[in-house]
């Protein structure tokens, strides 16, 4: 389930929903939209059955009730993919410890754009070996700068070059029976279209779904990487 919530004052909400669910779909998931996060404190059946949730976020408001459920539900075992502004924690009434469950959840919250202005081009450089990043080269993208306060237990999987170093853009914890994936990445339509951050988010999908590095390859070998390039040659 793709869940979009927020305004479109700084993130065009609709048009991410609808990219996100086809990127998942690529993946081989049936994939369904939805609007709001105050939907898991009393479960719809959609919400339920979904076995992971994809969440883009625009917003400095969550009810506590609601981050408590949806924590509950991931370390059950539900799936956690979290995009771009969908750390936004602290920023409202109550501050940090009213989203205290949410960051604990998700593991980072956004705090500023940087000193180097709000957006631009820059590499996406992978860190090490991890089904979400496997098969993928460093790519370039045009998006958003975000930094981060991120919790200790994260597992950085990417990164890009910052003046005061590298700033993390993909990391992913576990979470009781859980699997929790963070990108910083997905600001608009450039980031959504890029082949990189869809591949990203495809494999992102099916790992927070529960499947393995093989079944993930399997899976996700039918999309191109760009360039001319697949994973595993034809489907």
């Amino acid at each position: 389930m793709v869940i979009v919530d927020g305004t479109d004052i700084h993130h065009d909400l609709i048009g991410a929903a609808l990219a996100l669910q086809e990127i998942v779909t690529e993946a081989g998931l049936p994939t369904a939209r939805a609007m709001g996060m105050a939907r898991f404190a009393d479960l719809t059946p959609a919400t339920a059955e979904a076995d992971v949730y994809v969440v883009y976020r625009s917003s400095v408001t969550f009810d506590q009730r609601e981050q408590q459920a949806l924590s509950d539900l991931v370390a059950e075992g539900k799936g956690l993919v979290v995009l771009h502004a969908g750390n936004l924690f602290g920023f409202g009434e109550g501050g940090i410890e009213a989203d205290r469950v949410a960051f604990e959840l998700v593991g980072s919250r956004y705090l500023s754009h940087g000193d180097s202005g709000s957006e631009g081009r820059f590499d996406v450089r992978l860190r090490g070996t991890h089904p979400v990043t496997r098969h993928m080269e460093d790519f370039g993208i045009d998006d958003e700068f975000y930094v981060l306060e991120y919790a200790p237990d994260v597992r950085v999987l990417a990164e890009r070059e910052t003046a005061g170093g590298a700033e993390p853009v993909v990391y992913v914890r576990d979470h009781g029976r859980g699997r929790v994936c963070y990108t910083a990445l997905g600001h608009d339509p450039r980031a959504w279209g890029n082949p990189g951050f869809r591949q990203l988010v495809r494999q992102a999908t099916l790992w927070a779904a529960g499947l393995e590095d093989d079944e993930i390859l399997t899976w996700s070998t039918r999309w191109p990487l760009g360039n001319g390039r697949t994973i595993g040659g034809a489907a």
